[in-house]
């Protein structure tokens, strides 16, 4: 997993509320497990104009010109603003997948779903509660200024705009020093591998039944 310290870059809207999973990366894409290639269809159904199908060449299908990830103002965006109860519906990682292989490290929303939010930080997402008067302004803001941007800083926990405005966020200790230092669950437990190691070559041999047709 990516670590992820200080984000600056283009902001792009998702003026929306209630964006689910299905909405992020659509069920038929869920056949692969891998953690990458899911990027082109983010948000598919929102994004083309015909029926996405895995396998297909995104590059020849028809775009829906009022989707603001087409546009060329909002082109290599990595933060995403959107509406309370982001990531809600079904629980899937495609969905952080999906945003983290487009190119988008951070989340600003006014509230998330459980569980989309805690895989966002399993993936190398972080995702941003910030209060709903904050997030309005920023969208007008977003409209009235091509290339409007911020920087986050999650050592600080501030979201902080060219004028050097800044907002403070909340985030939990362990879960900041995870994405910190690009820690999903299995780099936390190799982070242990040699104690593990140690612990199985000793009870090996204080009991080797225990380990059957494994030894």
């Amino acid at each position: 997993m990516k670590a992820l310290t200080v984000v600056t870059g283009v902001v792009a809207p998702m003026d929306r509320a209630n964006v689910d999973t299905d909405m992020i990366i659509p069920k038929q894409f869920l056949k692969s497990i891998k953690r990458s290639g899911f990027g082109p269809n983010l948000f598919d159904e929102l994004r083309y104009l015909d029926e996405g199908q895995p396998g297909r060449d995104n590059s020849k299908r028809p775009l829906n010109p009022d989707f603001p990830l087409n546009h060329a103002r909002y082109q290599g965006a990595n933060i995403l603003l959107s509406r309370a109860n982001f990531g809600c519906g079904s629980s899937r990682e495609h969905a952080p997948w999906a945003l983290e292989d487009y190119g988008f490290r951070v989340v600003i929303a006014s509230s998330f779903a459980d569980i989309f939010y805690n895989n966002c930080f399993k993936n190398g997402v972080l995702p941003i509660v910030i209060d709903e008067a904050q997030i309005d302004s920023w969208f007008k803001e977003m409209a009235d200024n091509e290339g409007f941007s911020l920087t986050v800083d999650l050592e600080k926990q501030t979201v902080t705009d060219a004028q050097g405005n800044l907002v403070e966020f909340e985030v939990n200790e362990f879960r900041k020093f995870c994405l910190m230092n690009g820690l999903d669950d299995i780099g936390l437990t190799l982070k242990d591998a040699d104690a593990i190691k140690a612990f199985e070559a000793k009870r090996l041999q204080q009991a080797p039944w225990v380990f059957g047709h494994i030894i």
